[in-house]
């Protein structure tokens, strides 16, 4: 498979699945599967839990993390004890999470595991970075996108996306809720100065003037724009939201005059929670929206079956969202 060969040029990667049960560990379990016998040493963590073998919220069977001999995995210490793997710590962390300390290990055998991961963005990406001394080659996440989540899949430098039935049982609707999110994806990154200044700022909202300087606008709440609408545009129309950009955000900004000249910079296109309808009215009238740290998707997977038993035509679905996309897509189970 071509994204493969992708793959092995990035230093980090997510898979990450748009809707419980739509292939997310499948994708991993084959992308891991191709890559065990190559020269690639992988290390392998997770935003959220991964690797049970029921899904607890719809009491179905899911497909466990197997990974091979040799590979580095991250989990935090309740779920590292329940390993059935046989491993050698490298590092406890003290980065605690609700589960524990995080611990760092080496297989020594191949079998399945249970991961949980870092509790947020920076500290991910710190681990990411820490994996330069193990003599990593590939970190992958198993990602989460989700409002609860407080740790990002876009630090990583590569992406692959996981859909299907249990996103949507009708085809037009399953491919316009998946381009959505791919739209999201592909958002222009900042330029570099500035990357680096607003990376570093995490609440609130702020305005950047024609010479790159940032302005803290004391706003902490979408919830309040309406109050200062007198002000936020005081130092240009350029604005930062770091945290979620919600309905109320769009809804304000595509009611100003000025609309065109406006360019909203969020943090990633996870932080991106408004629908559709009006991301896109904001974007085909002229406003700007552009992301501090973005990520590269390799390819997009899907799974045509539901928990619910129900089964979309394979090719039909992948051709339809290859022609919207224009992005290879892949049925890991079904490539011939």
């Amino acid at each position: 498979m071509p994204f493969i060969n992708d793959i092995a040029t990035f230093k980090s990667l997510s898979i990450v699945g748009l809707e419980k049960n739509t292939g997310k560990t499948e994708c991993l379990n084959y992308i891991l599967g191709r890559l065990k016998d190559s020269e690639k040493r992988i290390a392998l963590t997770s935003i959220g839990i991964d690797g049970e073998s029921k899904d607890i919220v719809t009491n179905t069977p899911k497909p466990e993390i197997k990974i091979g001999k040799g590979t580095i995995f991250i989990s935090a210490e309740k779920h590292y004890l329940q390993r059935r793997i046989t491993s050698e710590i490298l590092d406890v962390s003290n980065i605690r999470t609700s589960l524990g300390r995080l611990v760092i290990a080496r297989a020594i055998s191949a079998d399945k595991v249970l991961l949980s991961g870092p509790p947020d963005t920076h500290t991910l990406k710190d681990l990411i970075s820490e994996m330069d001394k193990y003599g990593i080659d590939l970190t992958i996440v198993d990602g989460a996108l989700s409002r609860l989540s407080l740790a990002s899949p876009a630090v990583t430098e590569g992406m692959v996306l996981a859909t299907g039935a249990a996103l949507s049982a009708n085809i037009p609707k399953l491919v316009r809720k998946t381009k959505y999110v791919v739209d999201l994806i592909a958002l222009p990154e900042v330029e570099q100065p500035l990357k680096d200044k607003l990376d570093m700022i995490d609440e609130g909202i702020h305005a950047i003037d024609d010479a790159g300087e940032i302005h803290d606008l004391n706003i902490k709440s979408v919830f309040v724009l309406e109050k200062s609408k007198e002000t936020i545009f005081v130092h240009g129309n350029r604005l930062y939201v770091a945290g979620a950009a919600s309905n109320n955000l769009f809804e304000f900004l595509r009611m100003q005059k000025n609309l065109s000249d406006i360019e909203l910079i969020v943090k990633d296109f996870t932080k991106i929670f408004a629908t559709p309808n009006l991301f896109y009215l904001f974007i085909t009238r002229g406003g700007t929206v552009k992301v501090v740290q973005k990520t590269n998707l390799a390819a997009v997977c899907i799974n045509p079956i539901s928990p619910q038993g129900y089964k979309l035509n394979s090719n039909e679905l992948r051709t339809a969202l290859q022609d919207a996309l224009q992005l290879p897509v892949y049925d890991i189970k079904n490539l011939n």
